[in-house]
Formats: C-alpha cells, structure tokens, sequence
C-alpha cells in the first residue's frame, strides 16, 4: 500500500445543529408589525391610493375653477403641436424664428376665421328651418314607431322629443353658440390668451419645456424629453388626422346626400365636418340630424338610404382611412374613448368632449415611451437648431 493510501483522511466535520428561530414574543409584534403581513400591506396600498386620488380630485377642482386660463392654454398646445411642422419647414428653408412664427400664426388664425365664417353662413342662416325639419323627421318617426311589435309608451317618446327639441333650440347650438359667446367677456378673454400662448408656443417650444426640465438630470431628463416629444407629436397627428378625416366625411356625405335630393346640403355638411372632432358620437349624431331631414323632405325609403350612406363612410373612414391618416399608434379603444368623452364633457363640456380624446392618446402615448428608448440623434440636433 503506497504512503498516500496510507494518509490518514480528515475526519468529517461534524454536523452542525441548527437552533430553531425563536418565535417573535407578542412584545415584538408591535405597531410596526401590523403593517407587515398580507393585510397590513393592502391597508398601506389603499391608503397610499387614497392620498393620490385627493390629490388628483383637489387638482381636478383647481382646474375646473380656472376654466379661463386652463382651456385657452390646452387649445393653444394642441394648435401649436398641429401646426409645428410648418414652423420648422419654414426655418428649415432659412426664414427667420420670428417670421416663421408670424407667418404659422397668421395662418391658423385665418382657418380658424374661416371655420367660423363657414360655420355662421352655411349653417347659422339656415338654423331654423333644420331644426324645424329634424323635429318634423323626430315626429313621423314616433308615428313609424308606433306600429312596431314592441312597446314604446307615449311617455318615452314625448321625453325624447323634449330632449332633442331642447337641444335643437338650446343657445349651445347654431348661430346662438357663436353670437352668444363671442359677445361674452369670457370668450374674448380666453380668445386673447389662446393667441398670445400660441404665439410663444410655436416660437419658443422647445425652450419652454427645456425650461421646465432643468432640475431633472439623466434618465429623467430624458425622460422628459421623450414624453415632450412624445406628446407634441401624438396631438399634432391627432389635430391634422382628424382634419382631414372629417373633411373627407363631409364631402363624401355631402355627395351622398346630394344624389339622394335631400336639401340643406351645406349646413349638413358643415355639421358633419364640427362633429366628426367629437370621436365616437359625433358621426352618429350627424348621421342621424342627415336622416331626420331625408324623413320630412323626400321620405322614409331615401331616410334610410341616407342612414347606409353614413354607415359606410363611417366604415370605410374606421378601417382604411383612419389607419393610414392616423396610425394605428393613435387609436384608442372605444371604451377608453367613451370614458374620455364622458369625463371631459362633465368637466368642460363641449371643449371638453373635443379635448378629451387627443389628450388622452398623448398621455398614453407618454405611458408607452415612459422606460426608452430614448430620444435619437437626429431629433437632439433638431431641438438644438430650433432652440437657437
């Protein structure tokens, strides 16, 4: 046997006796204790959940009592992240900041104007004879209804009929909207800051949210970087697209309804085209004013012609148009919408419905870059050339 197997080995170690942890005493158990098992955690998490939410409805009241400042302002961002590409086409081709600036402005001052125009000729004129017909429609409707297999009483047509002839003839509709609020100290006070914000948000953007993001550094600094970005282009698409597809709607109805003999052709155009920015509901309400008016003025079969025109704009406008206009990036679920309209009608009403969904896509827009990537070279030199 050689040396080596005659070595004596290492006796094994011996094994080593694990004392049980002592169980806490009930003295150790104390308040801090509480908050550490299962039940104490969700007691943190909803308390935590009931001090964000103060916060929020306290800023949400804030808000809604300085409607004077808070709406100009937002209209003014949406307007300004719509129109930046002229902006930065403009110093692109070497017009100065400023001039560019007065040019952009001068030029969505002038649509708006003639939105405006168009709006209180074609439709303010001829108000009272399209409500008059769209409450004639309502009523041989109720008598169609009548004759159907199912129960409508008396009380819920009559209820209905006195909700839409109060809107129909509310001051919130039609030419008394327009008359009525620009003679308001309100409108012409929110008008005056909308324009003086816009002015400084087309020529000094970026500078301003650089302003703002001074005392981050790093990830949060490019973090914010990306949700400013991210958030100017999302309701600059939003604005452009939403042009575009209402004015595409309102031309492909207005045809329609012209082949079909229906009259009031341009007022019903119009209003397609103002409520088509109200997603959702807006197509449907003016589809069915286009109906009510086809009811009393050619009849029940062209009614309904004009109800399958709508269908099919709204159709062809939701699965091609709206897609490759809009990117699907922008597109936000039909609940999430109604939510959205729902909200920002109770807080603002008809502005609010209009806001709601765009800036709703931009917050979830911002959510969906939060964490990266970030920000690429090209657009870093482009906010450095425009800062100058």
């Amino acid at each position: 046997m050689s040396p080596l197997s005659r070595r004596s080995r290492p006796a094994a170690p011996a094994a080593e006796t694990v004392e049980p942890a002592a169980e806490p005493q009930p003295a150790e158990r104390g308040a801090s204790g509480l908050w550490t098992d299962g039940l104490g955690r969700v007691g943190t998490r909803s308390l935590q959940v009931l001090a964000v939410t103060a916060v929020l409805a306290v800023l949400v009241f804030v808000l809604t009592r300085l409607t004077l400042v808070v709406i100009p302002v937002l209209i003014a961002l949406v307007l300004a992240s719509a129109i930046s590409p002229l902006v930065s086409w403009l110093r692109r081709k070497g017009v100065p900041s400023m001039v560019a600036t007065w040019i952009s402005l001068l030029t969505i001052v002038a649509l708006l104007a003639a939105v405006v125009w168009m709006v209180t000729r074609a439709v303010a004129s001829q108000w009272d004879e399209l409500r008059e017909q769209a409450l004639e429609g309502f009523a041989e409707l109720q008598a169609y209804l009548q004759d159907l297999p199912f129960d409508i009483t008396e009380e819920q047509i009559a209820s209905v009929q006195e909700s839409a002839a109060n809107l129909l003839q509310s001051d919130a509709v039609g030419s008394g909207a327009i008359a009525g609020a620009s003679q308001t100290v309100d409108f012409v006070a929110g008008f005056f800051i909308m324009i003086v914000v816009l002015f400084f948000f087309l020529k000094d953007g970026p500078k301003i949210w650089e302003f703002l993001l001074r005392p981050f550094e790093g990830h949060r600094y490019r973090r914010g970087q990306r949700v400013g970005e991210m958030t100017v282009r999302t309701l600059g698409g939003y604005v452009r697209g939403t042009a575009i597809i209402a004015a595409v709607d309102a031309v492909a109805i207005g045809i329609g309804l012209a082949i079909v003999g229906v009259p009031l052709v341009i007022p019903l155009a119009v209003l397609v085209f103002l409520l088509a920015f109200i997603p959702l509901v807006g197509a449907t309400l003016a589809g069915i004013l286009a109906a009510l008016v086809a009811l009393v003025a050619v009849g029940p079969v062209e009614a309904l012609i004009v109800v399958a025109i709508v269908i099919v704009v709204n159709q062809l406008e939701g699965d091609f148009l709206q897609p490759v206009v809009m990117g699907r990036a922008l597109r936000l679920h039909p609940l999430v919408i109604l939510i959205a309209l729902t909200a920002g009608t109770v807080l603002a009403g008809i502005t609010g419905a209009v806001l709601a969904v765009p800036i709703t896509a931009s917050i979830w827009r911002s959510i969906q870059v939060w964490d990266g990537p970030d920000l690429p070279a090209r657009f870093a030199r482009k906010k450095r050339d425009e800062s100058v």
